[in-house]
This record gives structure tokens, C-alpha cells and sequence, in this order.
């Protein structure tokens, strides 16, 4: 039995890949004319001494070459925020933004949890660049997390019987 080595197409690894669920992030920065974000859902911890995490932005979106050398903070969604992460992927709608006023690098008011960055390294990802950030500053409440799996955005509930304790 052979298999093929031939690379799968971007379409075969994205469906693949949309089997894995995740979070919901929109990373902010300040950009030219105010403050500005993105929504990615490609976004990890890296390391805890020193505290690093890291976002993979795609080469062709707006906002990569204003992120590169700026410092950005992650913005962890809330389930309720939903429209936010449609306004930062592009989608016309009735919400707005709102931004904290005290944040030193632009963030959202009320996201589930912030991750304020400064830039630590840049590495070739392909067709994304991997941003690793030094974390600066962090926040976060009690709330349902939103989340994306099948192509779909979904809520993972708090955890009420203290699993979170044993991890």
C-alpha cells in the first residue's frame, strides 16, 4: 500500500482543521488613525518564564504589517460577544467597539480576558507570520468562553465543579 506525499490543498487542511475547536480572540493594536483589531482564533501560550504567547496573522490581512514591531493585546471573547468577532473578521453590523480608556495598547472593554504584549519575536509561518509576544499585562472575569469549531461559533461554559483546579 502506497500513500500519496503530494501536500494536501489549503481547502483539505482547512476543513481538517475546523474540526479543532478554539477560542475566540480579536488582537488590537494601534493603527494608523486609532485603534485597530482583528479577529484570530490562532492563538496559544508559548512560555511562563519568561511569560510568552503567540498569534499567527495571515501575510495577506490588513493589519499584518502594522502588527509586526507593535505591541498588541488579545482580546479573549466572551460567548456574548459574538458580534464583535464578526466586526473584527470584516462583517457589517450594529455593534461598535467600545475601548478600555486606562489600557496602554488598545484593548475592548469587558472581553472575557486581555493579554497585553510587546513584540518578542517574528518567524515565518508560510503564508502567516507567528508573532510572539512578551506578555506586559493580563486581566480577565468569570463568564462563558466563545468558541469555533465546524466553522461554527459555540460557547463553552464555566466550569462550576472546580476541574479547572486539577489542570
Amino acid at each position: 500500500m502506497s500513500r500519496s506525499l503530494a501536500p494536501p490543498s489549503p481547502g483539505a487542511l482547512r476543513a481538517c482543521m475546523s474540526r479543532f475547536a478554539t477560542g475566540i480572540t480579536v488582537v488590537t493594536y494601534a493603527g494608523e488613525g486609532g485603534p485597530r483589531g482583528a479577529t484570530m482564533n490562532s492563538f496559544t501560550s508559548v512560555s511562563a518564564d519568561p511569560a510568552l504567547v503567540l498569534v499567527s496573522v495571515a501575510r495577506r490581512a490588513r493589519c499584518h504589517d502594522q502588527l509586526i514591531d507593535s505591541s498588541f493585546c488579545v482580546n479573549i471573547l466572551g460567548a456574548e460577544q459574538e458580534p464583535l468577532a464578526r466586526l473584527f473578521a470584516g462583517a457589517q453590523g450594529a455593534t461598535e467597539p467600545r475601548w478600555a480608556t486606562a489600557a496602554r495598547v488598545p484593548r475592548l472593554t469587558n472581553p472575557l480576558a486581555w493579554v497585553e504584549c510587546e513584540p518578542w519575536q517574528a518567524y515565518d509561518g508560510g503564508d502567516h507570520t507567528l508573532l510572539v509576544g512578551r506578555v506586559t499585562d493580563l486581566g480577565h472575569r468569570d463568564g462563558d468562553a466563545l468558541t469555533y469549531a465546524w466553522s461554527r461559533f459555540g460557547t463553552a461554559a464555566e466550569s462550576t465543579d472546580g476541574i479547572e483546579h486539577l489542570i
